[in-house]
């Protein structure tokens, strides 16, 4: 086996030894490439397969170009409805499929990025983001509604181009100071009023409390007048008298004039 592996990669660099001297060259497109190749300038229809790829680079040449998703991050400073300017951090994601590889190298060239991705790009970011109030950048909502239109706008533009626009992106908005500071002393206000509000409907609630006690006090007060009646303090009279001979009992008579046993308490004291 190991005489068999020998074998091999001296057949190999055999190999390599007789292209190099015949002029030729090999070049390896990986799985996420694809290759453009050029025979004497005039550049092939079809992309070139994943593998080993033998050409002569006196009059061939073949690029690798990448067709996994990509990313492009911009900063842009763009002027809000109001006249006032927003930084923004935009990552686009993008992507060149194998079939469009070939079109785009006839049509912009390998440096599209520069020549078209980027332009194109700065200008939708000036022109959707121009057109809202900062607030809606401050906003989840308003930032991907503006994602939204960005990637509409770039896909009209560019898909034809043989550039697909897979996502728009609004990593970070830095507002304008003065707005900034607009909005935290917003923020303010709107917790003190929230805490005004709850100081207020509580002291309402202790209120409704106490007077729900005091109509409670009074109006067991008002069961307790009722239900002394003159048969009722006849009782206690009675009562008294019957647990302690010593107390003074008052009495209330039909002149409403109190009688008072102090002359019979009085005698059964000297009688001791």
């Amino acid at each position: 086996m190991k005489i068999n592996k020998r074998l091999f990669l001296v057949a190999l660099m055999g190999f390599l030894i007789a292209l190099t001297l015949a002029g030729c060259a090999v070049t390896v497109i990986e799985d996420g490439q694809a290759g453009v190749k050029a025979d004497f300038g005039k550049i092939h229809d079809e992309a070139v397969n994943t593998g080993w790829n033998i050409y002569c680079p006196f009059f061939t040449w073949i690029e690798r170009w990448n067709v996994k998703t990509q990313e492009l991050k911009e900063t842009a400073s763009v002027p809000s409805s109001e006249g006032l300017i927003s930084s923004l951090d935009i990552s686009i994601l993008y992507v060149i499929p194998k079939d469009k590889t070939v079109q785009v190298r006839k049509t912009i060239g390998s440096d599209y990025r520069e020549t078209v991705l980027e332009p194109y790009v700065r200008e939708t970011i000036r022109n959707v983001a121009s057109g809202y109030e900062v607030k809606a950048l401050f906003s989840d909502q308003g930032r991907k509604e503006i994602g939204s239109k960005m990637m509409e706008l770039l896909k009209s533009k560019l898909d034809s181009r043989g550039i697909i626009i897979q996502d728009v992106l609004l990593r970070d908005v830095r507002l304008p100071a003065v707005f900034s500071a607009s909005i935290e002393q917003k923020l303010k206000t709107e917790q003190e009023s929230l805490q005004k509000e709850f100081e207020l409907t509580k002291a309402k609630k202790d209120a409704e409390i106490e007077v729900a006690r005091a109509q409670g006090v009074a109006q067991s007060n008002k069961i307790i007048a009722g239900s002394i009646t003159e048969s009722y303090l006849r009782y206690r009279w009675i009562e008294g008298l019957q647990s302690n001979q010593k107390e003074i009992v008052y009495v209330p008579t039909e002149a409403n004039m109190p009688i008072m046993e102090a002359s019979r308490l009085s005698k059964e004291n000297k009688k001791e």
